[in-house]
């Protein structure tokens, strides 16, 4: 039987590759996004408790209404953003499915969808499954900035979609408001939908603000806004997730997510729902929480010779590591997870064409003391 891939050039996605690497040999793992530490305790007797109370079948399509209910009073708290909960908010199994079903619910044969480099690895397969071509434009080499007039000389008829992600990975750079204006200008322009991957909302670091498009007046109705519960409830293995749209997008959206998972754990659904009700502090001191972790992290691996700039959002931190030594990024990684025990992502997968750096991506959503023993191998090898 002879089988056409869809995605001839795909493999194995590199967290997979480097988890597994990271478990062959033993080594802490920095490179796949999750924390090592469990989710809060009560949390996870809410689970508990709506699993043993019978909150076991369907749910409605679009997600419980409890639920639906606390986003809308987040967002509204956070963003002064008015959500309706019947007709703009869906809940999806993770963040993933939600950006396959806003690629599938807009692009068709031909049509363009900008992204930018580095990026993450779900957008472009999902893009080539529905009969489009991802356009890549790279983020400035100094900032991970977007070059806006870039984007506007890419923009041709067939442009579709523009995806965004902020607080970005892998990079850590955070869009600010003018860029928003930017955005909303183009949008607005070229009639072009917006969809934005915001799952790092509540890890942004300094003192700085998250600038969701929901929150945009231009671009809150052209716009697919998603998030995750993974990430901000240490549950990455839950795999629940929204999107915000306006109703006609929203319409549109259900329509092909209907038909992808239909709908999303029902228990968990239920204990998110309560947990965020009783415990908003929980997502309030986040940024908090994680900045303590990058800056611990960070002062390590400037000590052992890396170089970098403190990631201003999510729970990575990019590395160049030009005075330690001159493989290229995979052999680096490769070399690190075998020989120090020490897993890390090389940033050219997430380009299309990648560049002369040498740069990795380290995760810092794990205890202390496995950040420092990390930081202690690593020292270890390279003094």
């Amino acid at each position: 039987m002879k089988i056409v891939s869809k995605l001839p050039d795909v493999g194995t996605t590199i967290f997979s590759v480097m988890s597994n690497m990271a478990t062959e040999y033993d080594a802490i793992n920095l490179s796949q996004g999750y924390p090592d530490f469990d989710v809060p305790a009560e949390l996870a007797e809410r689970l508990n408790h709506y699993t043993v109370s019978g909150y076991n079948q369907y749910p409605p399509m679009h997600g419980v209404a409890y639920l639906r209910e606390q986003i809308a009073r987040k967002v509204n708290d956070l963003y002064a953003v008015s959500a309706n909960v019947n007709s703009e908010i869906t809940i999806t199994s993770g963040a993933t499915e939600a950006l396959f079903v806003a690629i599938h619910t807009l692009v068709g044969n031909g049509d363009e969808v900008i992204v930018f480099d580095p990026a993450f690895d779900s957008y472009d397969p999902a893009i080539k499954l529905a009969g489009g071509k991802a356009i890549h434009i790279p983020l400035s080499s100094r900032c991970f900035s977007i070059d806006w007039e870039r984007v506007r000389e890419a923009i041709t008829p067939r442009t579709k979609a523009i995806i965004i992600n902020s607080p970005h990975n892998p990079t850590g750079s955070v869009i600010s408001s003018t860029d928003l204006d930017e955005l909303a200008e183009l949008a607005c322009a070229k009639d072009i939908v917006v969809i934005s991957d915001e799952v790092y909302e509540h890890m942004v670091f300094d003192g700085q603000q998250h600038h969701t498009i929901a929150a945009h007046p231009d671009l809150r109705d052209r716009s697919f806004v998603i998030s995750s519960f993974g990430k901000t409830y240490h549950a990455t293995g839950w795999k629940v997730g929204y999107c915000i749209a306006a109703p006609a997008l929203t319409v549109e959206f259900r329509k092909v997510h209907q038909f992808v998972t239909f709908t999303t754990h029902t228990p968990t659904q239920w204990a998110i729902a309560d947990y965020m009700d009783h415990h908003p502090e929980h997502h309030q001191a986040l940024p908090a929480f994680y900045q303590a972790k990058r800056d611990l992290f960070a002062q390590a691996l400037t000590e052992i010779g890396f170089g970098l700039v403190p990631s201003k959002g999510t729970y990575f931190q990019l590395a160049t590591y030009d005075m330690l030594s001159n493989l290229p990024d995979m052999e680096f990684v490769t070399q690190l997870t075998q020989k120090v025990r020490v897993a890390a992502i090389p940033v050219s997968v997430f380009y299309d064409v990648p560049p002369e750096i040498r740069l990795v991506r380290f995760c810092f959503a794990k205890e202390n003391d496995t950040l420092l023993e990390a930081a202690r191998r690593l020292d270890s090898h390279f003094s």
